[in-house]
């Protein structure tokens, strides 16, 4: 399995037809450098589509994420990155409010 010791998000929207390559590029544009077991989170501007690019070490993954109906709860404007804990990753890709979720995974508020 792939370790992921970082998760981060980038609030930019990302068109879905990039590849791998195009993928790792937008990744050293916006966050600097692309880190050994870190994972790089993308929407699409409807925020119905998510794409994570993993480094393991040796080469990258690139992974999609396509919801049937709803949206990904994408944030607007807080800077360009954030960084996730495991559990906010976890609701965010299934389309919950991840920024709801507290330190032992519970949700806090609704």
């Amino acid at each position: 399995m792939i370790r992921v010791d970082a998760v981060w998000l980038a609030i930019e929207p990302l068109d879905m037809r990039a590849g791998t390559e195009a993928a790792l590029v937008r990744v050293v544009n916006v966050f600097g450098s692309a880190r050994p077991h870190h994972a790089y989170l993308f929407a699409n501007r409807r925020a119905n589509r998510m794409k994570v690019l993993v480094h393991d070490g040796i080469g990258v993954w690139l992974a999609a994420r396509r919801l049937n109906s709803g949206k990904f709860v994408w944030p607007k404007d807080s800077g360009s990155t954030l960084a996730l804990t495991h559990a906010q990753l976890n609701a965010l890709v299934l389309g919950l409010p991840w920024q709801r979720v507290g330190e032992a995974g519970i949700i806090t508020v609704l």
